[in-house]
């Protein structure tokens, strides 16, 4: 079995990693041998101490999650929070989660918002999920989530003569092991509407699945993730890099343990 450390990432063709405050520390990043780090906080109360962030900025280019609605991060509004991130952090632009954010909040519009945070933040990337033609007229990196059409929708856009970023962000699982697989994104997957559509109802979405429901998540995780060996995921992420990406975001599903040995 390949030891996985962080120089692994790099030779699987991550070019970046997406940290989870709820989910790791994120101050052991430093460890980890990528170029970018962009941090995927869940609610304003996760956002990492501004000291945390400052050294992971010295290792790496660190983005932080902004979502452009909510209180603190309003360009049109109550912007407060922008000022305790240091000055070095750079931003994913998101209309956020109508999970973090309270009533008032989801009712504001996104588009003057992004627009104005565009204006307002150096070099950005742009969170695409549900604004898809918001976020593209608005400019900045386009930051996707991986998904069965990314290689037809990134093959479009530069057909069409997009000649901006393009960044793609997809849960990361390193390990021929199915059932480890499963374990670690099947859940994630399920959650995409394809994929909920075709499930049967009730079935289980991890290693328990069997049946119809395992070999819709089989596909589903490839579909939707970066799975298997280094040099499967490698293969993976050169393609897709050949087709026109340039940032590819890892979120290491099971953790950061594995890359810190």
């Amino acid at each position: 079995m390949t030891t996985l450390t962080g120089a692994t990432l790099a030779a699987a063709g991550i070019d970046a990693v997406a940290l989870k405050p709820t989910e790791v520390d994120v101050s052991q990043a430093t460890a980890l041998d990528v170029e970018t780090l962009a941090i995927d906080y869940e609610g304003a109360a996760h956002v990492p101490e501004t000291d945390v962030i400052e050294r992971l900025a010295s290792t790496a280019n660190v983005r932080v999650t902004t979502p452009v609605r909510a209180n603190g991060f309003d360009p049109l509004g109550d912007d407060s929070g922008f000022d305790t991130l240091p000055a070095d952090a750079r931003h994913v632009l998101v209309a956020g989660h109508s999970a973090y954010l309270s009533d008032d909040e989801a009712a504001r519009a996104v588009a003057p918002r992004l627009r104005a945070a565009v204006d307002d933040t150096n070099n950005p990337w742009v969170g695409t999920e549900g604004i898809e033609r918001l976020a593209l007229a608005v400019g900045g990196t386009q930051y996707e989530l991986l998904s069965r059409t990314t290689a037809r929708d990134v093959r479009t856009l530069r057909t069409a003569g997009f000649d901006g970023s393009i960044a793609v962000y997809a849960p990361l699982v390193l390990s021929n092991s199915e059932d480890a697989m499963l374990d670690a994104v099947g859940d994630y997957t399920a959650r995409r509407g394809p994929v909920r559509n075709a499930l049967p109802d009730g079935a289980p979405t991890d290693s328990r699945a069997t049946g119809r429901a395992r070999d819709v998540l089989k596909q589903a995780i490839r579909d939707y993730a970066l799975v298997g060996s280094v040099e499967t995921v490698a293969e993976r992420t050169k393609r897709l890099h050949d087709i026109g990406v340039d940032t590819i975001v890892g979120y290491p599903a099971r953790g950061l343990d594995p890359f810190l040995l």
